[in-house]
């Protein structure tokens, strides 16, 4: 058994999380806000794709609700479309906040406005995440070129989503656009182009490469982030729980220290039973966030120490 505490649902009661009018990265932003790993700050995160249980809307709402989540952040797969609309009407039951909807990369694409009929029939204002990929870039002509067409391809989401509210945020997958200085070099090439209001969703888990460097990058892209989902961060990339890797705690000391306080995700992307994967997702955290109130202490992992 892990070194956890067991956190109960009152504890792990969250407020509803909305999407920043403007990029959260500056330390006088965090005003006001709540502590990085607060339960207040949490958000649930990759579920529906990989929930062994194969949860429906209603199930999964209960789930999220009996874990204490209070904002919740929605993947799907084409099986999932005829549910959309249970989706948003089982988590509005339960007091869950849709914070944000995984979105097609083209606005083409006949989900993308699906989706905008969805969110506009139940009057919510999602943050969309997008993301992209591409092959590494030779010379410096074929990166500028890559940044106006990554741009133009966003432009367009950015338009087409704009009348129904909803903010439209990078997600740093793999490939090409998963790099963060090219996310940032796209979202300043928009505002060139007079696109803002675009962000950057940042994931441990595919940002293994950033590691060794992460506190300088960091510092070039938290005025962009909106969101962070954490993992556990070992070589092997696999996932694990936060507190289980080697590398979580002191990114998330980086981030702390920079007054960045956003909202905190956590993935069920390990797959297994969603409910079982959050909770011990929940619990890592909560060690984490003992660690971060204690400066200095980047202990080794849990999975370092000595078990009882």
């Amino acid at each position: 058994m892990k070194p956890y505490l067991l956190l109960s649902a009152a504890c792990l009661a969250v407020a509803a999380i909305q999407a920043p009018a403007t990029p959260v990265g500056a330390p006088a932003d965090s005003a006001g806000l709540p502590d990085l790993l607060d339960p207040q700050n949490l958000t649930a995160w990759c579920v529906v794709p990989f929930d062994a249980r194969k949860r429906g809307p209603e199930q999964r709402a209960e789930m999220l609700q009996r874990l204490g989540f209070r904002s919740f952040a929605y993947d799907w797969r084409a099986e999932h479309v005829p549910t959309f609309d249970a989706e948003v009407e089982a988590l509005k039951k339960h007091g869950i906040n849709l914070v944000a909807w995984w979105f097609p990369t083209e606005a083409g694409d006949p989900n993308a406005r699906l989706i905008l009929e969805v969110i506009k029939r139940h009057s919510i204002h999602p943050q969309l995440w997008v993301m992209g990929s591409g092959s590494p870039t030779k010379t410096d002509a074929e990166q500028r070129q890559r940044i106006g067409q990554e741009a133009e391809r966003i432009r367009k989401i950015v338009e087409l989503a704009a009348p129904y509210g909803c903010p439209v945020e990078l997600y740093n997958h793999n490939g090409w656009f998963g790099q963060p200085d090219n996310a940032g070099a796209v979202i300043e090439r928009l505002k060139q182009l007079d696109v803002g209001g675009v962000g950057m969703v940042y994931n441990f888990s595919h940002g293994h490469a950033d590691v060794a460097n992460f506190p300088a990058i960091w510092k070039r892209i938290q005025r962009y982030v909106v969101a962070v989902n954490v993992t556990g961060m070992v070589a092997d990339e696999r996932l694990i729980p936060p507190s289980q890797g080697d590398h979580e705690l002191g990114m998330l000391r980086t981030i702390q220290q920079s007054g960045w306080r956003g909202p905190i995700g956590l993935i069920a992307e390990q797959g297994g039973d969603a409910e079982v994967t959050l909770g011990q997702n929940l619990r890592g955290l909560e060690h984490l966030r003992k660690e971060l109130a204690q400066p200095g202490s980047d202990t080794p992992p849990l999975k370092q120490r000595k078990q009882p």
